[in-house]
């Protein structure tokens, strides 16, 4: 279903009380809410918001 040049992310821990930049790349991958999950383009960019984050998301390639 889903292009090798996706990756599904879906948020397991709050954003409540997280640094700014942390709460920014999560809205920048498009999470909304706790289980959200979102497939998202395979970029660098992307990339980085996602290991920025990582602690907070479950990450499927």
């Amino acid at each position: 279903m889903a292009d090798n040049n996706t990756i599904t992310v879906t948020l397991v821990k709050s954003t409540i009380g997280r640094l700014p930049s942390h709460k920014a790349c999560a809205a920048g991958l498009g999470i909304r809410r706790m289980n959200h999950t979102v497939t998202v383009a395979d970029t660098p960019e992307n990339r980085g918001m996602i290991n920025k984050i990582s602690y907070m998301l479950k990450v499927e390639d």
